[in-house]
């Protein structure tokens, strides 16, 4: 498939001057993306036609579910599941601006989708098997992987993150922890204690990510009023990166939050503030630990 210099990036949402174009260079791809109540609009759009693979995400009485799929036609795909699936509420079409993906790409890309999916486990699909990757030319695969790596970066700019390794192997972060001091903002430490409901919690910053350890332990079970958090923490259960352990929850592996507090709120149940309830291991806040590395930056003259 022939390489291109920039992305677009399409938000439907019933106004046109909303919509948006991003570039990223050395890749030419097209992703659309809207919620149900738009699909009149969206699927009027020329590359909707086009072929590629395409995304159904939203919820049913189990929880957050998603959906992956490829079609020759996307919007004749779609315009199926808007009869034949209730759950969906939001769609993402990935195509090409030249339209130069064919049937055998898109099952690649499909195909692969769905295995990352299931392999990272943040969301439940609703295949009902994960379909076997077609005979490729080596070129074709390389291009085909290189077309996912960029998309795996486009995708979280969508909220759509159930793409994203957030999983931290020990190797990993072991590797990640000898290439810098813990005085540094690479592996710095710190915990939470909540004694009250059995809550101990350990973390270190990762390469950007707010990483909780191995073994942490969180609340057994969501307390606190409906947030943004409350389908992270779900989510965490079902995916198995929360466990039961009695009363409380275990983190059955290293996972990477964006935020101190998204770490604090899934441990505590609840909304929580992670800059104060983070300390390190000589009782500073997050906040007065940031604080203290901020102003030991040098400073420019002015």
């Amino acid at each position: 498939m022939a390489q291109g210099r920039s992305l677009e990036l399409f938000f439907v949402d019933g106004n046109p001057s909303g919509m948006q174009t991003a570039e990223v260079f050395n890749w030419t791809g097209h992703v659309l993306y809207f919620p149900r109540t738009q699909i009149v609009q969206a699927l009027a759009r020329p590359a909707a036609r086009h072929t590629g693979v395409y995304v159904l995400l939203g919820a049913d009485e189990a929880g957050p579910r998603a959906y992956v799929g490829e079609g020759e036609d996307i919007a004749a795909r779609i315009r199926n599941h808007d009869v034949a699936k209730d759950f969906w509420t939001h769609a993402a079409l990935i195509t090409t601006q030249a339209n130069n993906l064919h049937k055998a790409h898109v099952k690649y890309l499909e195909s692969r989708l769905i295995e990352d999916a299931r392999r990272i486990g943040r969301m439940p699909l609703d295949n009902a098997n994960t379909p076997a990757r077609p005979g490729l030319s080596e070129a074709a695969r390389a291009n085909m992987e290189e077309f996912l790596e960029t998309l795996f970066i486009v995708l979280p700019a969508l909220r759509i993150d159930m793409f994203e390794e957030r999983a931290r192997p020990v190797a990993e972060e072991a590797a990640g922890n000898a290439c810098a001091p813990v005085s540094s903002w690479e592996g710095a430490e710190f915990h939470l204690f909540a004694p009250r409901v059995g809550i101990e919690a350990t973390a270190k910053l990762v390469e950007g990510d707010f990483v909780v350890n191995e073994g942490s332990l969180a609340r057994g079970e969501w307390v606190g009023v409906e947030s943004g958090y409350t389908g992270l923490y779900n989510e965490l259960v079902e995916a198995g990166v929360l466990r039961r352990q009695g009363a409380v929850m275990t983190f059955a592996q290293a996972y990477a939050f964006a935020s101190p507090s998204a770490a604090a709120s899934v441990i505590q149940g609840r909304s929580a503030s992670g800059t104060l309830e983070w300390k390190t291991p000589e009782g500073k806040t997050y906040k007065e630990w940031e604080a203290a590395m901020l102003s030991a930056l040098p400073q420019e003259d002015s």
